[in-house]
């Protein structure tokens, strides 16, 4: 995987490249060779992927290529860059599987054809110097079968890795004063493709506020949790970033609870099949996900041990990550399943209309939403209020869960409801954070008397430290969760009331 990171501007025809080693020697440019390629892009019928900010491409001299959905930093583009090998035609599998859940199933094929000849520049701070940059000057013809559709021409400052951004204003600032335009960052794709590559990807989430209709805000909330379980997609796929796990996990849960709390206002039948295709996604999910928040803290845990604890460690954690790698290859297995797309599927359809009962579609969400608090509410005032000092690890446990519930439904009303949702909703989640400290201190020392039950006398008595540390995290969760809760039982910051 390569980070990209590029400025794009724009030029005139009758550019001329300036000396990128200039009289005061700020920065040293080498011209390499003048290269000729041609790179076919492949996309699904109505450019799924590209309206997503993601491309799967052919070129001749690299081979294949996904690059995934951008971010911004202020001039400067990040993307991810995965390449793959294989020749011309049919993506290879891993290229396709990367792509396949912005795709959702549908098949692609070359959407165009682009021939490129580029001028490069390699920019150094000195002539003896490690890279700070490589400029690219590109001159692009749109193709249709041997024929000429268009013609641009685009230069991009590509920083070399490891090179601090700031590093390009030299670079920058020469170029600008040669005449070249700081450009919006459009990928070639888009260039070529033009008004359709620009369209809205699948997940539109429309804006809400407290003049919102009930209709509306249920968009927003599935479409927001939607467009974050899509974008994640690639990233649980690839596996090197356990934040992908941890946002895809995040968002079943949410549009599951979001489901539970808008439950009164949806298609009873529509409404349940969909949380259960996501419980089921949640699951597959999850298996992967308590691996690496155990592997988190059982390495943090490892520190407090003496030097000579760390071959043990070691030996544990190996357990652990046979464990992850098999509910990895599980999870992996179900999202290359047709049920997967078909969720998927459901849930685009979900964000652009849910399937609400008729009398709650226009109402304005201001004057009847607020109702939707009184359920999650009743039910975690009901169990908190009758746990105490001894109540068991279940209990405490549930208590978690429906103080998620009670943060979520907050939290899906905010835009309505304001401040005063926002204040409630971190309240909650306070809560929800010690109970959750509880439990994973709770699993986490479940799981370390499992493995000491089959392992040598050394590796069995550094499991036990380990859960000798996580039990005082259990301990001083359960001292802690209760003055949380009295913090947010006060009445004043019931805002639905």
């Amino acid at each position: 995987m390569k980070l990209e990171r590029e400025a794009k501007l724009e030029v005139e025809p009758g550019f001329r490249m300036p000396d990128l080693t200039p009289s005061d020697g700020a920065i040293h440019g080498e011209r390499g060779a003048t290269e000729r390629f041609i790179t076919t892009y492949h996309d699904t019928d109505d450019l799924r992927l590209v309206r997503w900010g993601a491309s799967l491409r052919y070129r001749t001299t690299e081979g294949w290529t996904v690059k995934l959905p951008r971010s911004v930093e202020g001039a400067t583009v990040v993307r991810e860059e995965h390449t793959f090998d294989g020749g011309p035609g049919r993506a290879p599998t891993g290229a396709a599987d990367l792509v396949e859940g912005l795709a959702r199933g549908a098949a692609t094929r070359p959407v165009a054809r682009l021939q490129t000849i580029r001028h490069r520049t390699l920019v150094r701070r000195g002539a003896d110097d490690g890279p700070l940059a490589e400029v690219v000057d590109d001159e692009v013809s749109v193709l249709e079968g041997r024929r000429t559709v268009d013609r641009f021409r685009e230069v991009e400052v590509e920083i070399a890795e490891g090179a601090d951004p700031s590093a390009i204003t030299p670079i920058m600032d020469l170029l600008t004063e040669a005449g070249a335009r700081t450009a919006e960052p459009l990928p070639k794709i888009v260039r070529a493709l033009g008004a359709r590559a620009v369209a809205a990807p699948d997940v539109v989430v429309p804006s809400v506020d407290p003049t919102s209709t009930v209709a509306e805000v249920v968009r927003w909330a599935i479409g927001m949790s939607t467009r974050r379980l899509m974008q994640h997609d690639p990233v649980v796929r690839l596996g090197v970033d356990p934040e992908g796990v941890h946002q895809a996990r995040v968002a079943t849960r949410r549009i599951r609870s979001d489901l539970r709390t808008f439950r009164s206002l949806l298609d009873p039948d529509w409404r349940d099949e969909l949380r259960r295709e996501l419980g089921w996604l949640g699951a597959e999910l999850g298996g992967v996900r308590d691996c690496d928040v155990l592997g988190e803290r059982l390495r943090d845990d490892a520190l407090l041990l003496p030097d000579d604890d760390a071959t043990n460690v070691s030996k544990v954690l190996d357990r652990l990550r046979a464990r992850h790698d098999a509910a990895r290859a599980e999870m992996l297995s179900a999202m290359r399943e047709p049920r997967y797309v078909r969720l998927l599927d459901a849930l685009v359809a979900a964000s652009a209309e849910p399937q609400m009962l008729a009398e709650a579609v226009g109402a304005r969400a201001a004057d009847v939403m607020g109702v939707v608090m009184e359920a999650p509410w009743a039910h975690l005032k009901k169990l908190c209020d009758g746990l105490g000092p001894a109540s068991a690890d279940a209990e405490l446990h549930e208590a978690r869960i429906r103080a998620k519930r009670v943060r979520y439904a907050a939290e899906v009303l905010s835009p309505v409801f304001g401040k005063p949702a926002r204040t409630f909703a971190r309240r909650a989640e306070t809560l929800q954070q010690v109970l959750g400290s509880h439990q994973d201190a709770v699993m986490a020392i479940a799981w370390l008397r499992e493995q000491a039950g089959g392992a040598t006398p050394r590796v069995a008595f550094t499991a036990g430290r380990l859960a000798g540390i996580e039990s005082t995290v259990r301990d001083e969760a359960r001292r802690a969760w209760p003055d949380a809760w009295a913090d947010l039982r006060r009445k004043r910051l019931r805002f639905w009331e």
